[in-house]
């Protein structure tokens, strides 16, 4: 038996909780520091996930024996450096590996000197020099911040003034903070994007199935791009000969390209991508378990979610054979209003357990709190999922779900899973 601590506040989290909840090898559950959600099925610990002394003081006070870390911020602190400083077991990538997510400039030029495929880009620190390269390549074209920005750093831009637009926010008002230093400027490539996870063990990959996530806030992927708005698991969009591309020439090729700078990467990789007509190319890299992925990930796996984790670690995954259930499994956002932008917290949410109650519905609290009821503190607040033998299934049972659940303000996208 283990004790197992969660590093993080979000829907990603309260999905991994659940899931290692169902293991019987654990027998003391802790999530640092927690949800409304999550203070059911283990223990909340009031330790912000960026506070790492804090963090290291509490595994080593109370024994645990695997650590799971949940956000981008603290792989980029380089919370996994301390923890293995003092010998305490911990999946996630070193803040030198995890660099291919907190530098987007960094993954694009490993991308280049790998062979991994993407799109070409050019890296700026100058405002005007970036302005004037965006004149002169015209639309559609894609700015993105380099750094972290929760997700809402990439700007798909169809036109001159929105391009023109983008750029003034990150390096003008620098609404991503110092996420804005750099800005990469990039081809639009066109096709149908698909996250890929891979469990990584610093030599060993297996990949998940592919998902799709919506990232726009509003219906037809309009509006402005959010953490992500929904997603669906498995699609189809890759034949078998293009996963084996893409296990081979894209996470191949960047674990083999990030151990030759010896910064081996240990934990799960996630390659965003785009299918185009020349194929798959690489978009980004992210470091960590994506976030809403990872709440229709958890409800499709079938192996214990403790074994995989503990085969990265100990670099055995190789001898690990990861079983999924069939069928399909889908996730809808619940938001504040006002999400991406400013939205108000602590309103009352009601008719979560009515959701739950349905038959393959699972629903994950991401930006909620409870006090004297349960009330929203983020953006994304709640994450429905459900299950089906078909996407149809899954969807109708995920926005049947939707339907009990209310708070002021709430919304959400209503065409998951539609078009595929």
């Amino acid at each position: 038996m283990t004790s197992v601590l969660v590093v993080g506040s979000g829907g990603r989290e309260h999905a991994l909780a659940w899931k290692l909840s169902l293991s019987p090898r654990i027998d003391k559950l802790y999530v640092a520091p927690g949800n409304g959600g999550t203070h059911s099925i283990a223990v909340n610990v009031p330790i912000n996930a960026a506070n790492i002394d804090g963090l290291v003081s509490f595994a080593e006070k109370n024994k645990i024996g695997l650590t799971i870390v949940g956000p981008d911020n603290s792989l980029a602190l380089g919370i996994v450096d301390e923890f293995q400083k003092r010998g305490l077991r911990i999946f996630g990538p070193t803040r030198a590996a995890a660099e291919i997510e907190s530098s987007k400039v960094f993954a694009k030029r490993l991308m280049k000197e790998a062979g991994v495929p993407t799109a070409s880009f050019h890296v700026f620190s100058d405002y005007e020099e970036a302005l004037k390269h965006i004149r002169y390549q015209g639309a559609p074209i894609v700015v993105k911040a380099s750094g972290l920005a929760l997700g809402k750093g990439v700007y798909p831009c169809q036109t001159l003034a929105e391009a023109e637009s983008a750029l003034a926010e990150i390096m003008l008002r620098r609404i991503h903070g110092s996420a804005g230093d750099e800005v990469i400027v990039e081809e639009f490539l066109e096709g149908q994007e698909v996250s890929v996870h891979a469990f990584c063990d610093g030599k060993t990959s297996v990949l998940l199935p592919l998902a799709h996530d919506h990232k726009p806030i509003l219906n037809g992927n309009q509006g402005k791009n959010t953490g992500g708005m929904g997603t669906i698991a498995p699609v189809h969009y890759a034949s078998t000969d293009e996963k084996q591309f893409v296990k081979k020439q894209i996470v191949g090729l960047t674990l083999n390209a990030l151990r030759t700078k010896k910064r081996p990467f240990t934990g799960m990789l996630y390659p965003g991508l785009i299918m185009t007509k020349d194929g798959p190319k690489a978009l980004e890299f992210n470091a960590r378990f994506g976030d809403p992925e990872t709440q229709i990930y958890m409800r499709l796996l079938a192996t214990d979610l403790l074994d995989i984790l503990e085969a990265c670690v100990d670099g055995t995954l190789s001898d690990l054979s990861i079983e999924w259930f069939s069928g399909y499994a889908v996730c809808v956002v619940l938001a504040s209003k006002g999400y991406p932008d400013l939205y108000e917290k602590g309103i009352p949410i009601t008719g979560i357990a009515s959701a739950d109650n349905l038959y393959g519905v699972t629903v994950f609290h991401a930006g909620t709190t409870y006090t004297d009821a349960l009330r929203t503190s983020g953006g994304r607040v709640l994450n429905v999922t459900a299950t089906g033998e078909t996407l149809q299934e899954a969807t109708r049972q995920a926005y049947k779900a939707v339907q009990r659940i209310h708070f002021d303000g709430m919304q959400y996208r209503k065409d998951i899973g539609e078009s595929h």
